[in-house]
């Protein structure tokens, strides 16, 4: 049990790493504001310049495979709820990482989701 619960913790942790990596390569970019084929081009052109979107890329792919290799063995009805914990990971990374405010109302619902999952592991045991 403590191998599946180290191996979710790893694709909540790299899923949620890969997320603040790319959106802190998104916000160096900036907006994007035309949708143009040559106003694609340049944005893709000065992402993959950016370092932040490589590690997000290689982390995000990473939780996905690990992800796969966890479901191959744990029930999808107890992984689904237990990757859930990627708002709460999500939430302090943006407060820490990016520096964003998170409000009291939605730290409210990301205790409400975490409760959720320890009930949903408690239930395993």
């Amino acid at each position: 049990m403590m191998r599946e619960i180290t191996l979710l913790l790893f694709v909540v942790c790299a899923g949620t790493g890969g997320e603040l990596c790319i959106s802190r390569a998104m916000k160096t970019i900036g907006e994007i504001r035309s949708f143009s084929p040559a106003s694609l081009v340049y944005v893709i052109l000065r992402v993959i310049r950016v370092k932040w979107m490589w590690l997000g890329i290689g982390l995000e792919a990473t939780a996905f495979f690990s992800l796969l290799w966890v479901l191959s063995f744990v029930n999808v009805s107890e992984v689904v709820p237990v990757t859930s914990l990627s708002y709460a990971a999500g939430a302090l990374g943006g407060k820490v990482f990016l520096r964003e405010q998170v409000t009291r109302e939605r730290w409210t619902g990301i205790v409400l989701v975490s409760l959720g999952v320890v009930l949903v592991l408690v239930g395993r045991v």
